[in-house]
């Protein structure tokens, strides 16, 4: 019998031949991250079990990236990364991105490869939901909480059961207009928020195939809201070439054996996708945009850890260019080498950060999660009121971007976009040549 991609990494992880989906197994983990709102609890569950002297397992190993509550007057946030840091100095941690200096990177999802911690074949831990997003690079990436971080910290290992894997294979091209986004939100409107609990969702087929690297971390962020233990897309000759370009390190890539067994296999044509948006409060209440109703917005947000990446605001100056928004409109990068991009990369001869200015959107912000967890009363975007956000983040959950009275429309790039434009849920594809 063959074995999925995610089941040969753990087996290789685990010091096997083979696993099977529900065997209990101990894996090495290649990388741990944590950040600044999970980081201090990780950090007190490692001295508490092993001790104010332990060292941590591997000091290549760890990976620190303080982001979601960075710029705040906030002082509980800042006793956090002050946490962080005495814990670095401590330990002699070689990979620390501190708010305090030039290291300093932004959100850790899109921090961790552009870095070089994202390897195919190797194992990530992060205390994130989001963690799934490098499954992209053809790597097992799950998220765990502060009490399994810290047992990784002091260990490197963790006991995990070995998720079934349901596969999800589309063949063809994407229409104009539709974007990673778009295909993820459409999956978790088929299949539910509980529709791959503790699953690996596997993403193949040539339309996937043909997709960027950054729009296969935007499908395999959003897994954990289908339920899924893990996203993955086997690494091909743009992942090899993604990682070599951040890395020296070797690594090893596995691929899904053809004689594989799938808990379930979903297959859809390209061609039959369009954009789409979910409506509050779930991430499975999609609509396509073009029949969701006449909803009227009081804010657009383009950012974070899956719209916040270059590729999503290339999206959002093809339709903003040349047109002006008509509610607040917020630019977040993700990270520094983003936001150093939209200074740089020009559309029409104008740099994206011009051209959104000159669009009317807010002049964009310092990377970090910002307003994507709601934060503190002065984080950047955050609802107050009852404002009725469009946007490329993740999650809708009510009080997710702040204010509980506020409503969030999950979309693509190319959506919150246009939706800006026209103060609407708007179809971008009118937009779009």
């Amino acid at each position: 019998m063959g074995m999925t991609i995610t089941e040969k990494i753990l087996a290789n992880a685990a010091g096997r031949r083979e696993v099977k989906p529900g065997e209990n197994i101990w894996v090495s983990a290649d990388v741990l991250m944590t950040h600044d709102v999970c980081g201090p609890g990780t950090i007190g569950v490692f001295k508490r079990e092993f001790g104010n002297d332990a060292r941590v397992w591997n000091r290549e190993g760890v990976v620190i990236i303080p982001d979601h509550y960075i710029f705040t007057e906030d002082r509980i946030c800042h006793r956090n990364v002050d946490t962080l840091r005495k814990f670095v100095k401590e330990q002699g941690l070689p990979y620390f991105y501190d708010p305090a200096d030039e290291t300093y990177s932004g959100v850790c999802h899109v921090t961790l490869p552009e870095k070089g911690h994202i390897r195919p074949g190797e194992v990530l831990f992060g205390t994130d939901s989001h963690t799934c997003t490098h499954g992209a690079l053809g790597m097992f990436a799950t998220g765990i909480g502060n009490t399994d971080a810290g047992f990784v910290m002091g260990t490197g290992k963790l006991l995990i059961k070995v998720p079934p894997t349901v596969k999800f294979i589309i063949d063809g091209v994407f229409p104009k207009g539709v974007t990673a986004k778009d295909v993820i939100l459409k999956i978790i409107g088929d299949i539910g928020v509980d529709g791959a609990t503790y699953c690996a969702m596997e993403f193949a087929g040539t339309a996937i195939e043909g997709l960027s690297i950054e729009e296969r971390m935007t499908i395999c962020n959003m897994a954990i809201e289908a339920g899924g233990k893990n996203g993955i897309i086997a690494p091909d000759a743009k992942t090899v070439e993604y990682v070599r370009s951040r890395t020296g390190k070797a690594f090893n890539c596995f691929r899904s054996d053809t004689a594989a067994v799938y808990q379930a296999v979903y297959e859809y044509r390209a061609e039959n996708f369009v954009p789409v948006v979910a409506l509050p409060y779930s991430p499975d209440n999609v609509k396509a945009a073009a029949s969701a109703g006449k909803v009227k917005l009081d804010r657009s947000y383009i950012g974070s850890c899956t719209g916040g990446k270059l590729t999503d605001f290339m999206f959002a100056a093809e339709v903003l260019k040349g047109r002006k928004v008509c509610i607040d409109t917020y630019i977040v990068p993700a990270t520094a080498e983003v936001a150093d991009a939209l200074n740089k990369v020009r559309l029409d001869g104008k740099t994206l950060s011009e051209l959104f200015v000159e669009a009317g959107c807010l002049e964009p912000a310092p990377p970090s999660c910002a307003a994507c967890l709601g934060g503190p009363v002065d984080t950047f975007g955050r609802c107050s009121n009852a404002e009725v956000c469009v946007s490329t983040t993740n999650r809708n959950f009510p009080g997710r971007m702040g204010s509980k009275d506020s409503r969030t429309i999950l979309a693509s790039p190319y959506t919150a976009a246009a939706s800006a434009v026209t103060g609407y849920l708007t179809d971008p594809r009118k937009y779009l040549k």
